[in-house]
């Protein structure tokens, strides 16, 4: 039997191949970051979001003693369940959508004698953290962007409910024996992305002190080690200075080729766009602090042109170092050239942190203030309707084909175990000219009629 070695300080140089070889000669390596950090971070989900379906009408008339002529009272079906994203305060996280795809709403009660109308469907309502994009994966439309808590958006409707026959009662028809099918509800592939909410993102290469200094100024505990890539994924902290509170990120560290999914700046660099103000932290024992600073500020251009606008303070770290302090001159000298407000500090040591985050303050209150969203009381985001639209007829081998959102919603409400229902879609494609276009199509004696889900033989 092979014996199992533990290489543990192979940990920060392994690349994902080279762990996946060396496991395969029976080696195991210890990854940097934990498996709990991999489970509680989750910034980004596909769910499949499926509205409940409308009840069916019902065919019913009144039957009680001495009333022999009663009249219809069949009820209508009732609306299905909708389904919501709503933003809450709570999570700070898409983790529970990572296990769960599949969303469903509640069918609708079908509609009942007595004018009794079906019961609704269940509606759902899913959490999701505040900060979070909705888009439609098939068209990628932005659905919402749910920023503040309690904003809510509705993302699939539930079917409309079929008609009783006590609807289609009238003078000339007082009996009708016709009733509705109930809609089918909404659905569709939606694509969550959130992107964090902060006054003040850390930017700067990796091992530059990102988490060092986030630890320094707040209550956050990032993990900490002398190996780079040690965060792998962004931390939030509270800042409290001078009875002000601001919110700061980590992001993790930054390479050349981030803005094309190089190193960790793909998945992370969208976290900064909310961002206020950037500290864009530079690596004291770097062979080129200014060469990082450079490549830095051009991936955040290349990602977003808006990032590199953003307000910047540069601040070198690790000052309890001699080689730092005799580069410190040279940096400050250059970014007054550059016109870029810039300090020194040990994130370690402490030196230096409070007189920057008096600066930071500052670049705060030299900027506009954000305007506030107006409230409504039901803050809900309904997605714009599809407008109502002609037919096509396509000839195919042995019939045709009928495609159109109208028509196909027609058929698709019509039962089909009433005559009466089904000589009223008839006179309804008559009148659309849908009768009219398939002869003229072509369409002849026992050619099959294909219209949504449906298969009619023309006669």
């Amino acid at each position: 039997m092979g014996t199992v070695r533990r290489a543990e300080n192979l940990s920060c140089k392994a690349s994902r191949r080279d762990v996946r070889q060396v496991l395969d000669t029976g080696i195991s390596i210890m990854y940097p970051r934990s498996q709990e950090m991999n489970r509680l971070f989750f910034d980004e989900a596909r769910i499949r979001v499926e509205a409940g379906a409308g009840g069916d009408g019902c065919v019913s008339f009144r039957r009680e003693k001495h009333v022999p002529l009663g009249g219809p009272n069949g009820g209508n079906g009732g609306p299905g369940g909708d389904v919501y994203l709503e933003a809450d305060r709570h999570l700070n996280t898409l983790i529970n959508f990572k296990g769960r795809r599949h969303f469903k709403a509640g069918r609708a009660g079908h509609g009942q004698g007595q004018n009794k109308q079906g019961q609704k469907g269940k509606e759902i309502t899913l959490r999701v953290p505040p900060g979070t994009l909705v888009r439609d994966t098939e068209t990628a439309e932005l659905l919402a962007d749910l920023r503040t808590a309690g904003q809510k958006v509705l993302v699939a409707q539930g079917g409309r409910g079929g008609l009783g026959n006590a609807a289609f009662a009238s003078p000339t028809n007082q009996a009708p024996r016709i009733a509705e099918r109930g809609d089918q509800g909404e659905s569709r592939w939606l694509v969550l992305e959130m992107k964090l909410i902060a006054d003040v993102g850390i930017v700067g290469c990796p091992n530059a002190g990102k988490s060092t200094l986030l630890a320094a100024v707040s209550a956050a505990r990032p993990k900490i080690a002398d190996y780079p890539f040690t965060t792998l994924v962004p931390n939030l902290g509270m800042v409290s200075i001078e009875d002000r509170d601001f919110v700061m990120v980590d992001i993790p560290g930054l390479i050349e080729g981030a803005h094309a999914g190089a190193g960790l700046g793909h998945d992370f660099l969208r976290h900064i766009e909310r961002t206020r103000v950037l500290v864009h932290l530079l690596d004291g024992a770097s062979a080129d602090p200014l060469q990082d600073l450079d490549g830095i500020n051009e991936e955040l251009k290349l990602f977003n042109p808006g990032l590199a606008s953003k307000p910047q303070l540069v601040v070198l770290n690790k000052m309890d170092l001699p080689q730092t302090q005799e580069l410190w001159p040279l940096i400050e000298e250059e970014m007054g050239s550059r016109g870029v407000p810039a300090c020194s500090i040990s994130a370690a040591t402490g030196s230096g942190v409070r007189q920057m985050l008096y600066r930071v303050l500052q670049l705060l209150d030299s900027l506009p203030e954000e305007p506030e969203m107006v409230r409504q009381e039901t803050a809900v985001f309904r997605p714009p309707k599809e407008e109502e639209e002609g037919f096509t007829i396509t000839v195919e081998e042995g019939g045709v084909r009928v495609q159109g959102k109208r028509v196909e919603r027609l058929v698709a409400r019509t039962d089909w175990r009433y005559d009466e229902s089904v000589r009223r879609l008839h006179r309804t494609l008559e009148r659309l000219g849908v009768t009219k276009a398939m002869e003229e199509a072509g369409v002849q004696n026992g050619d099959t009629v294909y219209i949504g889900d449906t298969e009619l033989e023309w006669s």
